[in-house]
């Protein structure tokens, strides 16, 4: 451990410095191999390396061993990269040299091929890859319509013709999806034939659009008319197989060449393979005979032709055409047409009669605007001439005459106006204007276009809409109005049970506020909040005629007392809408009046009550007394009595006649009193008109002889008989007579006049009185009101009372003309139809 060799040991020579030079080659390699695989264990050789030359070499100490390692093995390293890339680079340089020729080949085989391409009859469209944009080489002659840019060429539709262009399309598609070949002959727009091929390799797809020469353009053309015709032909076979109706091909000899399966169902043979080899025909020998002699004369026939199909007749309607000794057909069954062209008849017909009788006018015009039909309210609406319309006149016409009869309003552009209505004939949905008659009138016009080009003009009068719309708004506002303004709570609901209106006055009585009651409350709600206002709450009846079920809606009226002291009316009304209106009213003075009423009535009629027992009793009693005055005072009066003096005579004379007008009273106020409680009772009969005239004008004899007055009496026109109570008329014209007396002055006449008069029998009793004013007129009819204006005596008042009341229980009436300084003239009607008083009635007290 001294650091000296040790001895004895054989001298190793480091593996870093063989003399031959394959062994420096690898040893250099492994250390290359070390120092590039890089970490700890890269070293691992050399560190062995160090470790031998430790153990063999000079003395040196391990930290110079390892790096005169390193360094070693990064020399050694350097020279072996040095010698690679020196090897690389000569190879590099070769294989440049090679890239170099063969691109000097390649560009010139690619300008040799785009010498080819680049031709002037003739354009490659190339496409890469599906995704990738074709790319375009050469182009076409200008002459065949061709485009130079490349978006309008490739847009093929728009210098090819429609059929070539789809072609191009679909063969293009083929190829680049499906790799399909094709050589086609197209058509420019311009008539240019031009020859497309389509190929694809591996990677590419190709399109080749080849101008032709004039030799190989004629035979494209020839080709592409070949190519058409064909086309067509089977276009038209296909049409002709798939139709449903029968058609046919004939040769030159008559035979059947070829039938659809329209015709073989017409035969009634299953396909038409079988029908050609059946030779089955349609119609019979006579009908194609006269086919065949028409084509004699004319190519073309066509006409109806009838026969049988399926056990039932037809009518077909067949054409056929012959050219060069064949012929073709085709028959078009027109049974259901012609039935159908009937029901159509019949169904336009049913509806002109339907229309004729709307009241909305309409008018139906044609393909040419020419009038094909009218109803009756179109005439009455413009006042037309019927002949004018049967003429068929065209719109326009139409339009023009209304304005020159004044008929529609002017228009400030008059042309301009009538081409915007007509345009109606060249639109697709229904337009609608409006016209404001010079009249006044307002007419709603829709023009309906039809499938054939007509229009139907439907002309409808909205004047009275018009009118009924304003009167409604106008009636709603003032119904609003009305109701925010009444004093009367008014709510309503609706058949949901929900609040459609009310107003003001419906919460101010049942004291709620604005947010308590709102639209589409429900009527349950609104009862919880109105029971609070309530004393004995009816909110429960109203919830259950609103909300219920009841077979019968009846209505509810009554008072409900609320908590403030005042007292509701209301009133549940049912709608024939099914909705219900309550109305509420405040009748609290009312009710107070009422009440008071009530009081007063019960105290009147009580008053009354106790008058008339007292008047009865007062009058009873006192005809007792004054019957036995009477009696007595007569008594007085007899010659056999013991003789009066002159004075006894005139005083006994005086009682009696106070005691007859005292007995006059008292049966006037027991007539009165009978007549007021309603047990008077009229024995109604046949009586003798002059009889009982006498009998009145005999009971006041006296007072007019005592007045000095004159009675006469008219009776010409008077009947012989009238129905009535004859006691109590003669009352009637007693009193009238007495009190004619009474102020008609001295030497007058008093008159009494009865006549017949429709219907019943009229007395007129007049006197030359000083009358009496018209306010007094109302009350002479009153008991009790006695009147001294001119009248010698004052009475009790009740005989124009007993007057009046007797007359009307006859069912008569009392008039009274009068005036100051005219007299008086009373008028009594007793009508014919007496009334019978109803039977069980007590009679008269008497």
């Amino acid at each position: 451990m001294s650091g000296k060799r040790p001895q004895g040991k054989r001298q190793v020579a480091p593996l870093g410095f063989w003399d031959s030079a394959s062994g420096w080659l690898i040893a250099e390699a492994r250390l290359l191999q070390n120092l590039t695989a890089g970490g700890a264990l890269a070293f691992w050789p050399s560190l062995a390396h160090a470790q031998v030359l430790t153990e063999i070499g000079p003395p040196y100490n391990t930290v110079e061993v390892i790096q005169a390692a390193i360094v070693i093995g990064a020399v050694g390293s350097a020279l072996f990269c040095a010698i690679y890339l020196i090897r690389e680079r000569a190879r590099m340089a070769s294989h440049i040299q090679t890239l170099k020729a063969e691109l000097r080949d390649t560009n010139a085989a690619f300008m040799r091929a785009e010498s080819l391409v680049n031709l002037r009859d003739q354009r490659i469209v190339v496409w890469s890859d599906a995704d990738e944009k074709p790319r375009l080489l050469g182009s076409l002659p200008a002459e065949s319509g061709a485009p130079e840019d490349r978006a309008h060429f490739l847009a093929f539709g728009r210098w090819l013709t429609p059929r070539s262009a789809g072609a191009i399309d679909h063969a293009a598609a083929g190829l680049r999806e499906h790799g399909r070949s094709f050589d086609l002959m197209v058509e420019t727009q311009k008539g240019a034939p031009i020859e497309v091929q389509g190929r694809k390799n591996a990677t590419h797809a190709f399109m080749r659009f080849v101008s032709l020469s004039e030799t190989q353009r004629s035979q494209a053309r020839l080709t592409l008319d070949n190519q058409r015709l064909s086309s067509d032909m089977e276009n038209v076979m296909g049409l002709l197989a798939g139709v449903e109706m029968p058609v046919w091909i004939r040769g030159s000899d008559g035979r059947l060449r070829w039938v659809n399966q329209a015709y073989a169902r017409a035969v009634e043979i299953e396909s038409p393979q079988m029908a050609l080899a059946e030779s089955a025909e349609l119609f019979g020998t006579t009908a194609r005979e006269d086919m065949m002699r028409h084509h004699a004369r004319e190519p073309l026939f066509s006409g109806p032709v009838t026969t049988v199909v399926g056990g039932d007749r037809h009518v077909f309607k067949v054409t056929e055409a012959s050219g060069d000794g064949a012929s073709v057909g085709l028959a078009i069954d027109a049974t259901k047409l012609e039935a159908v062209r009937e029901q159509q008849v019949r169904m336009s017909r049913s509806h002109a009669d339907t229309l004729d009788q709307l009241t909305t006018a309409v008018a139906t015009f044609d393909a040419k605007q020419k009038l094909r039909f009218y109803n009756q309210a179109f005439q009455k609406l413009w006042q037309l001439d019927a002949n004018f319309l049967d003429s068929a006149p065209d719109n326009t016409l139409l339009l023009d005459r209304l304005r020159s009869e004044g008929k529609i309003a002017e228009q400030p552009e008059w042309r301009r106006w009538k081409e915007t209505i007509l345009s109606t004939y060249r639109a697709v949905e229904p337009q609608e204007h409006s016209w404001h008659l010079p009249d006044r009138r307002t007419i709603r016009v829709v023009a309906n276009p039809q499938p054939d080009g007509g229009v139907t003009w439907v002309y409808e009068n909205l004047t009275q809409m018009i009118d009924l719309e304003r009167d409604l708004t106008t009636a709603v506002k003032v119904q609003g109005e009305t109701l925010d303004n009444l004093a009367e709570g008014v709510i309503l609901f609706g058949v949901d049970g929900r609040i459609r209106l009310f107003n003001p006055a419906f919460l101010r009585l049942w004291g709620l506020t604005d947010g308590e009651a709102v639209a589409n409350l429900h009527i349950a709600e609104l009862r919880a909040r109105c029971d609070r206002a309530a004393v004995d709450s009816p909110w429960p009846e109203f919830v259950e005629a609103v909300t219920g079920f009841n077979d019968e809606r009846r209505d509810l009226h009554g008072n409900a007392a609320m908590k403030n002291g005042s007292v509701v009316r209301y009133a549940v009304i049912h709608l024939p809408n099914g909705q219900v209106m309550m109305t509420f009213v405040d009748v609290t003075d009312s009710v107070n009046v009422e009440r008071a009423l009530k009081d007063k009535n019960d105290a009147l009629r009580r008053a009354d009550q106790i008058k008339n027992r007292f008047l009865q009793h007062v009058s009873y009693e006192l005809r007792s007394p004054l019957t036995n005055i009477i009696g007595f005072t007569e008594l007085l009066t007899l010659t056999g009595a013991d003789p009066l003096t002159a004075r006894q005579q005139e005083y006994v004379g005086h009682i009696g006649t106070s005691s007859s007008i005292l007995l006059t009273v008292v049966n006037d106020i027991l007539d009165l009193a009978t007549v007021d409680a309603g047990v008077m009772q009229l024995e109604i009969a046949d009586m003798s008109i002059d009889r009982m005239i006498g009998a009145a004008a005999e009971t006041v004899a006296d007072r007019l002889e005592e007045s000095q007055v004159t009675l006469r009496v008219d009776v010409e026109e008077a009947p012989e008989v009238m129905r009535g109570d004859e006691n109590r008329i003669r009352q009637v014209l007693a009193n009238l007579l007495a009190n004619a007396a009474n102020f008609a002055p001295p030497k007058s006449i008093v008159s009494l006049t009865c006549r017949r008069v429709d219907a019943g029998v009229e007395f007129i009793v007049h006197d030359d009185g000083p009358g009496m004013p018209q306010e007094m007129v109302d009350q002479i009819f009153e008991p009790f009101e006695s009147r001294t204006n001119g009248g010698r005596r004052r009475g009790a008042g009740l005989g124009l009372a007993i007057v009046s009341s007797f007359v009307q229980l006859h069912g008569g009436t009392v008039r009274v003309a009068t005036a100051a300084g005219k007299g008086t003239t009373v008028t009594c009607f007793f009508p014919d139809d007496a009334p019978v008083p109803p039977s069980g009635l007590k009679e008269a007290a008497e």
